[in-house]
């Protein structure tokens, strides 16, 4: 079994748990390490008085969670490493030994802490952990189910230790709690953690291992100039000649290059032909008249003669004007206008009535603007397709909702027939490509909406700047958290403001991807140059529940 090591960066407790419990579920190894933002947990055991002040008070979240242990800490500057691993059992069978486990996580931070110069480290007789000169440097905390582990261990690099006396930390009233930082050992979050990574490797990457991170922050300057031939400019009437400052920056900062010149010409797998019959037109004339909005047009997508000569379209609610700004996007960024229209989702679902559909798509630009993040009017647009056309299946394209759980249920209680979210592209072009959105976080939404016992699809676009292997990195992350559908396709790059493209991307490749995509579990992998998120929607359902079908007899 592949060990998948990811660095996330900065991820919510919730989320991250949320990714967690999908990985248990699933067979894969992985080794999740990120930092928290502040935030108090109680284990199975802990007393809530042993939180000693208003956690709002010091800015922190509490959370109650299902691992082993009392009440810790997690913030920045600390690591954070949860292994979702299967356990061997006692003499190879068996339930898990989880105490040889916690002692081989123990084992693991004491070796990798002796690499980076701290040689005192150890275990004490009495308490969990690791420890320096009567100080915790660790906190250890898992919880082990059918052999499957989660959770696992905090390492304080350089975090502020000021939160933790605001705790009983474990519920050890005697003892003190410290950090890297204040025992002089002077070393970067990175080091740390290709320190933990190494060990971890030793211990369990005998059946191969990966390593893919979230792009660190540079921390310094980065020189972009190569992207428009000695400046990263913008012309003085906002057209933009040459890629823009921060987008260039962000690509340095990820190790992408400038790309292909816009000139060159695309390959002939990459030309789609024009179809404008009569059901094209019919299709645009309904559009229009009910004044809806597609993302077909809104995006530029290459497929839209044949979707729409085909009579299926994706429409696009909450407006036309997305409140963040992807950098493969042709969406309008501005400001949106007003609130969403009460009236949208029921002409969303006469278009649908119209036009005959047995499988509607419904996505939407992202309204950070709305304390919902628009998931309101999702349910509102499922519910109103149902009511009107009972027999038509609804697919949903929803936008993360910054991660907000209440307004995630809401869209899952509408019960989509298709639960989708974009992935979009690897984990190291993540902050470059969608600076506003992030790894860890859109796994965890397929996550939970497969929790929800959904139908779940993700993309991927390639050409932007990652390799072959980081694509089936990222497939097998998606195949952990039980995704049903993945369409993978070819970036084309709307405008010269957007990001440049890295490479055209051969129809075999497309292929390989299909191929390695099945082999990981996926239900249905929808893999070419002109694929997109709404490409043979139709039929990539059918397919899913076919296979379903036969799997269950």
């Amino acid at each position: 079994m592949t060990l998948r090591v990811r660095w996330l960066g900065r991820v919510g407790y919730h989320e991250a748990l949320a990714l967690q419990r999908a990985l248990v579920a699933s067979s894969s190894d992985h080794l999740l390490l990120l930092e928290h933002p502040p935030v108090y947990t109680l284990g199975v055991r802990a007393d809530p008085a042993d939180v000693l002040v208003p956690a709002a008070s010091v800015g922190a979240d509490v959370v109650r969670s299902d691992r082993g242990g009392e009440v810790t800490y997690h913030g920045p500057g600390q690591l954070v490493a949860y292994p979702v691993l299967s356990v061997p059992g006692r003499r190879g069978g068996g339930m898990a030994d989880t105490v040889a486990y916690v002692r081989s996580l123990e084992q693991l931070i004491i070796d990798a802490l002796a690499d980076l110069g701290l040689a005192g480290a150890g275990r004490d007789p009495r308490h969990r952990g690791v420890w320096v000169a009567g100080a915790k440097v660790c906190a250890v905390g898992v919880r082990l189910a059918r052999s499957r582990s989660m959770h696992g261990f905090a390492l304080n690099v350089d975090p502020d230790l000021a939160m933790f006396d605001h705790i009983v930390a474990c519920g050890i009233r005697d003892r003190g709690v410290t950090s890297l930082a204040a025992l002089g050992v002077e070393v970067t979050m990175a080091q740390v953690v290709d320190a933990v990574v190494g060990r971890a490797v030793e211990r369990w990457g005998g059946g191969g291992w990966e390593r893919q991170d979230v792009a660190w922050p540079s921390g310094r300057s980065v020189d972009a100039s190569a992207f428009s031939g000695g400046t990263a400019s913008v012309d003085p009437g906002g057209h933009g000649t040459a890629t823009p400052v921060r987008l260039a920056v962000r690509l340095a900062g990820a190790g992408v290059g400038p790309g292909l010149d816009r000139s060159a010409r695309k390959p002939s797998w990459l030309r789609a032909g024009a179809h404008l019959g009569p059901e094209y037109r019919g299709l645009e004339r309904t559009v229009r008249g009910l004044g809806l909005t597609t993302v077909c047009e809104e995006a530029g997508c290459p497929n839209i003669f044949e979707c729409w000569a085909e009579g299926t379209a994706t429409f696009m609610i909450n407006g036309e004007r997305c409140t963040r700004a992807c950098g493969f996007c042709l969406v309008d960024t501005r400001h949106p206008e007003g609130p969403p229209d009460d009236d949208e989702p029921g002409r969303v679902a006469e278009a649908v009535e119209r036009l005959g559909l047995d499988h509607a798509v419904v996505t939407a630009v992202a309204r950070d603007d709305l304390a919902d993040g628009g998931a309101g009017a999702f349910a509102a647009t499922v519910a109103a397709v149902r009511r009107r056309v009972p027999g038509c299946a609804v697919e949903v394209l929803i936008p993360d909702c910054k991660g907000d759980a209440d307004a995630l249920d809401a869209v899952f209680a509408a019960r989509p027939d298709v639960c989708n979210h974009n992935l979009e592209t690897v984990a190291r072009l993540q902050r470059a490509v969608r600076p506003s959105a992030g790894y860890a976080r859109s796994l965890a939404v397929l996550a939970r909406a497969r929790a929800a016992g959904l139908v779940t699809k993700s993309g991927l676009i390639v050409g932007m700047g990652e390799t072959d292997e980081e694509v089936v990195g990222a497939l097998a992350d998606l195949a952990g958290v039980g995704v049903d559908i993945v369409t993978v396709g070819q970036y084309l790059r709307p405008t010269a403001r957007h990001l440049p493209v890295a490479r055209w991307v051969e129809p075999a490749t497309f292929e390989r991807f299909r191929h390695v995509g099945l082999g990981l579990g996926i239900g249905h992998v929808e893999a070419s140059p002109l694929t997109r998120s709404s490409h043979h929607a139709r039929q990539s359902l059918a397919a899913v529940t076919a296979r379903h079908a036969a799997a269950t007899g």
